[in-house]
């Protein structure tokens, strides 16, 4: 897992594109390349919008999107949304799920959470883990060295 997180802060009168793309900033979830035209922020604000149908008609599958539609939302090729697609499950933003329609199984990804909040209090929740497990390395570090520094000062 590669967490990138950025500072950025949406702008004065932002409208709920800026805050999205703000949100998706700080999280790591925008282009990584200078040129990436990727709208991420479309496809977020179109996961929420569809899982709040869901949730109102009770309908799960509406909230469900496959890679090809989540690339058409994004404006970007359906193999690029797949590389994309990782970091936002490493974050566990999103999950993968499937559902039948017209006897078909259909294969896609959800908002992990019924809002936008529940989804990205996930992603704090593997990002404080990750964190946790990088102090744990700290204090095994720091009980070597000073283990060294005493065998070193037995053998003197």
């Amino acid at each position: 897992m590669h967490i990138q997180l950025q500072q950025s802060d949406a702008p004065t009168n932002a409208t709920h594109e800026d805050m999205a793309k703000t949100l998706l900033a700080r999280f790591g979830l925008v282009p990584r390349k200078k040129d990436g035209q990727a709208q991420m922020h479309s496809l977020l604000l179109e996961l929420y919008e569809r899982k709040k149908q869901s949730n109102r008609e009770k309908k799960p599958e509406i909230a469900v999107m496959p890679v090809e539609h989540m690339a058409s939302a994004a404006s970007i090729k359906r193999q690029t949304m797949y590389d994309h697609l990782k970091r936002w499950l490493d974050l566990q933003i999103l999950k993968k799920t499937s559902f039948v329609s017209s006897g078909k199984v259909i294969l896609g990804y959800e908002l992990n959470g019924n809002t936008l909040e529940h989804a990205f209090r996930r992603a704090e929740t593997t990002i404080k883990n990750h964190v946790d497990d990088s102090f744990k390395l700290i204090e095994e570090l720091q009980n070597e060295i000073k283990k060294d520094k005493l065998r070193q000062g037995k053998e003197d």
